[in-house]
């Protein structure tokens, strides 16, 4: 596999509009490839993106959507050459077939890579350090899981060496990357689909860091005794950042993010100071809320320090950084209530979000408009999700999302509502018909409301319609 991937002129991308594949074929084609690609009909915000870049694309699988000049083919691991007739056609065809991580493993080898790993945090962790880098003038090449506020999609395509990099652990597809460099920021069980327990979960962690080079780095959440314990089998530089004493890279001073106002628009800001060893390396400031982004801010800062990176520059980079979008975004106001939309779909995410929250907002309703994905991860931590929701006043919980991975389950909404409401009687509510949940929200809103759409599935549409109706 020696092979340079923008050595194939032509590529045709079956699951095209997956967000690391929308990144993939980004980067391509600024690199002179000629990409197109198929995925289902449904809406993602990736549809946005390829549209910008011209990529041309097919709604529906059909072996006859793969054009005459296909010099290679990629696929999201989300589908399988049994289940899928388009996919079963590239594998009986003479051409090059590769999965997503295998293609972007191949890019991998090609770059210093810098890969961004972890349950959490990934995707904000990613763009900031790709943002970063690109503002200290190293111009890297980035893949990430979100579009970047800054940038016009999810992918950079620089001429600099470093390839940053968000790399997600999901069917071990971390085994297909080649890293120089690892930033490590949780291992809390997911996955529980492709992961049977948590030891198996932790392995792919443990092997991924083992195979950083002795020249490599390793940067990790040394607030984590997990975390901690599997950085002990990297063998090349280590460098720890947290909270807790004895961090290398040490926040001190966390002020919970408030809002500021600059010019005509609400702008959410923290500060926190981080102080390396002995050193002080002064105040940060972050348009970003919650504790978890500090952390993720202080692990971008660390592995620049480490690059060499001039500090103010990355303080200013820091100040620029407007969030990726499903990230605590602001979708827009109804009625004076101030709706907002993030991708939390974990127990931890949703914890953590909501404290942001409840920090920025102490005073309002929070309304939490949740979107549970996959069944295997519902059931899994069915208990955990049930109490992840402590600083909201109120959730409405939709349909599980099965995705293209699951159909069917044995496990429902109405399962999580019942336990929600087995602590707290009366908070949750079971609203799987979008158009009544919007009309129920229509007639209860109120100015006193902070309402947060929250999940991986299509949830976001729910915040889009309500701020923009009429």
């Amino acid at each position: 596999m020696s092979e340079r991937l923008s050595h194939f002129k032509d590529v045709h991308m079956i699951g095209i509009k997956g967000a690391g594949m929308t990144a993939l074929a980004e980067l391509l084609t600024k690199q002179g490839v000629s990409v197109t690609g198929s995925d289902t009909a449904e809406i993602f915000f990736t549809d946005r993106i390829l549209q910008n870049l011209n990529i041309k694309y097919r709604e529906g699988f059909d072996p006859k959507n793969i054009p005459i000049q296909t010099k290679a083919i990629i696929y999201s691991t989300v589908y399988t050459r049994e289940k899928n007739e388009e996919l079963a056609k590239a594998f009986a065809s003479d051409l090059p077939v590769f999965s997503y991580p295998e293609a972007v493993g191949m890019l991998s080898r090609e770059k210093l890579t810098l890969a961004v790993c972890g349950t959490h945090g990934k995707t904000t962790t990613s763009a900031l350090l790709a943002e970063t880098l690109k503002f200290s003038g190293l111009d890297p090449s980035a893949i990430v899981g979100s579009r970047i506020m800054n940038w016009e999609g999810n992918a950079l395509s620089g001429s600099g060496e470093y390839l940053v990099l968000e790399a997600d652990e999901y069917q071990n597809k971390l085994a297909q990357y080649t890293p120089w460099g690892v930033i490590l920021t949780s291992v809390d069980w997911d996955h529980p689909d492709f992961f049977p327990d948590e030891e198996s979960y932790k392995q792919v962690f443990r092997d991924f860091v083992a195979r950083i080079p002795r020249h490599g780095v390793l940067v990790y959440c040394g607030d984590s005794a997990d975390v901690a314990k599997i950085a002990e089998t990297a063998i090349c530089r280590k460098i720890s950042y947290g909270l807790l004493p004895g961090a290398e890279f040490r926040i001190n001073d966390y002020l919970p993010a408030k809002m500021g106002f600059v010019g005509e628009a609400d702008v959410v800001k923290q500060t926190f100071t981080v102080t390396h060893g002995e050193e002080s390396l002064g105040a940060f400031e972050l348009r970003l809320a919650g504790e978890h982004n500090a952390l993720n801010a202080t692990a971008v800062l660390a592995l620049a320090v480490h690059l060499k990176q001039d500090v103010e520059r990355v303080r200013r980079a820091f100040e620029k950084f407007s969030g990726t979008e499903r990230r605590f975004e602001y979708i827009g106001e109804r009625y004076g209530a101030l709706i907002y939309d993030d991708y939390a779909h974990h127990p931890e995410e949703i914890r953590a979000t909501l404290k942001a929250f409840r920090e920025l907002y102490p005073d309002r309703r929070l309304r939490v408009i949740f979107h549970p994905h996959t069944f295997t991860r519902t059931k899994a931590f069915l208990t955990d999700f049930a109490q992840s929701f402590d600083a909201a006043d109120e959730v409405m919980i939709l349909d599980i999302y099965g995705s293209a991975r699951e159909e069917k389950g044995s496990v429902s909404s109405q399962d999580l509502v019942n336990l929600i409401n087995r602590f707290i009687s009366g908070k949750a509510e079971y609203t799987p018909v979008a158009a009544e949940l919007l009309t129920h929200l229509e007639e209860t809103i109120g100015r006193q409301d902070v309402i947060i759409t929250l999940g991986a599935g299509n949830v976001w549409e729910i915040s889009h319609r309500l701020a923009k109706r009429k």
